[in-house]
């Protein structure tokens, strides 16, 4: 389906780009060399660096985290906004040869604190602290084969996990997006991409800087998504391409004056981490007529994008997430016979290298080379993967992951709970919101919640909705929540508070 060149399989059968740079500072070298003084990175109303000066900057950051003791391999976490900041902040901590943490600044303090400790973060740059600052420095010598960087991700233990990704999985992304989009290498450097998306994220980081900076072309960051400005920002910065989530389509097309702002520049767009209707996905492509429209699906365990559904199927298969990337196999484990739906196997280069510190964790979920997914998937005789259900009863929330476990170990601390089960509950706009079903005592308020768990969870963790029940939850024999019976439930009380 997508342009397969260049590409050979090692001795263990996983495919992989024969001509990718030796790490991310060889990437962004080359870019610099090439197109030194052409824009690079944009912060709406803030600054603006020329590649040049990216590299100068960067370089200084990485000369501070040296001279603060920084050496090869050490972690260095990142709890700034997104920002020029935050990108000279990465990569620093790339040129200077240490292992990136960007850290989820939604989280709540006892999570923040946790992945610190976690990956037992050497440095951290703060919103209050000045960048580190240094006589310029860059190691030279990195590999494919090093961690670059530690991406967390919830899981169901509610204990966030680090995925540990190494520069050819970062760059073997970024080759993947520049073929499933059909960017030409050579001309990309004319593209501008706006990010409204967290940089913490993959898709922000990975999917969109990361994939600009490899081709000399500009990123723009919205450091905080408001979406007229949004609009106004493609217009005012002719803005070529962009990714996010359907909820922030939908916004932008609910706006009445939508057809008043200046989008003929857009020539690629896509989303990712929810599904999207096939009526949203016309009007998507009636918005941006220049545009080629398309649907990324992946996980921070596969750097990003896994599958890419292209522009002309995007309607006709909109309840596909895509054809597998160039460089990724998938497979289903133990398929139904009658519906061929199983558990989803990834395996591919930009398949990271486990899980930060957690040898059990890391020896049950990737196996014998693949990645076990936990999502449950059926592929078609025409190579569409459909996603059947997620697994581990993941909620997503606009593109936002919220693990229901996460939310109700922290819903047994609230007084009154006897018991509690969170489920999604349809959104228009979000796709899904956080809904919590509890059986409680008299002493229970839900209006209460809000406050009660906001030192607990992030924001948009919290639930929003609630079903009192004067019932027990329903369970198997083995005491396991059957959350199939709730998800019908009705009689919501909420939203309890805003967003």
């Amino acid at each position: 389906m997508f342009d397969e060149s260049g590409i050979e399989r090692d001795e263990h059968g996983i495919a992989r780009y024969t001509g990718l740079p030796d790490s991310l500072v060889d990437m962004l070298r080359a870019s610099v060399e090439r197109f030194g003084d052409r824009e690079a990175l944009v912060e709406v109303d803030g600054g603006r660096l020329t590649y040049r000066e990216l590299w100068h900057r960067a370089s200084r950051v990485a000369g501070g985290l040296r001279a603060a003791g920084i050496g090869r391999g050490d972690r260095v976490a990142n709890l700034l906004p997104a920002g020029v900041d935050w990108v000279l902040t990465f990569l620093g901590t790339q040129l200077a040869g240490a292992i990136a943490v960007p850290v989820n600044t939604r989280f709540a303090p006892p999570e923040i604190d946790y992945v610190l400790t976690d990956s037992g973060a050497a440095f951290t740059v703060r919103p209050e602290d000045p960048l580190p600052d240094g006589e310029p420095h860059v190691v030279d010598d990195l590999s494919r084969d090093e961690v670059a960087a530690i991406f967390y991700t919830s899981g169901t233990t509610g204990l966030p996990k680090g995925a540990m990704t190494t520069h050819e999985n970062f760059l073997s992304n970024v080759e993947n997006v520049c073929r499933a989009k059909g960017i030409d290498a050579e001309t990309g450097w004319s593209t501008r991409n706006l990010v409204s998306v967290p940089l913490f994220h993959v898709t922000g980081c990975n999917t969109q800087l990361l994939l600009q900076l490899s081709f000399g072309g500009a990123t723009v960051i919205l450091p905080k998504f408001d979406v007229r400005r949004f609009l106004e920002v493609i217009a005012a910065e002719r803005i070529t391409m962009f990714t996010t989530v359907p909820a922030i389509y939908a916004l932008a097309l609910k706006q009445p004056d939508f057809a008043e702002f200046d989008v003929s520049s857009v020539r690629h767009v896509s989303y990712g981490g929810a599904p999207m209707a096939p009526a949203l996905v016309e009007r998507i492509k009636a918005a941006f007529p220049q545009a080629r429209v398309g649907n990324g699906f992946g996980l921070t365990e596969t750097s990003s994008i896994a599958t890419f559904l292209p522009h002309e199927h995007s309607v006709e298969h909109a309840d596909s997430v895509g054809f597998p990337a160039p460089v990724v196999d998938v497979a289903v484990r133990e398929p139904d016979p009658d519906t061929g739906v199983g558990e989803l196997l990834i395996r591919g280069p930009n398949v990271v290298a486990g899980y930060w510190n957690k040898p059990e964790a890391t020896a049950a979920t990737f196996v014998d080379g693949w990645l076990r997914t936990g999502d449950l998937a059926r592929v078609s005789d025409e190579g569409l993967v459909h996603l059947a259900d997620r697994a581990k009863d993941v909620i997503n929330r606009g593109g936002e992951n919220v693990y229901s476990v996460e939310v109700e170990n922290a819903l047994a601390t609230v007084p009154g709970v006897v018991e509690a089960a969170v489920v999604g509950v349809p959104d228009e706009v979000m796709g899904e919101k956080v809904g919590a079903v509890i059986v409680a005592d008299e002493t229970f308020d839900a209006a209460q919640l809000p406050a009660r768990l906001a030192d607990r969870l992030a924001d948009f963790k919290i639930p929003q909705f609630v079903h009192l029940s004067d019932q027990p939850l329903p369970r198997n024999p083995g005491g396991k929540l059957l959350k199939r019976e709730l998800r019908g439930t009705t009689g919501w009380q909420g939203p309890l508070w805003g967003r």
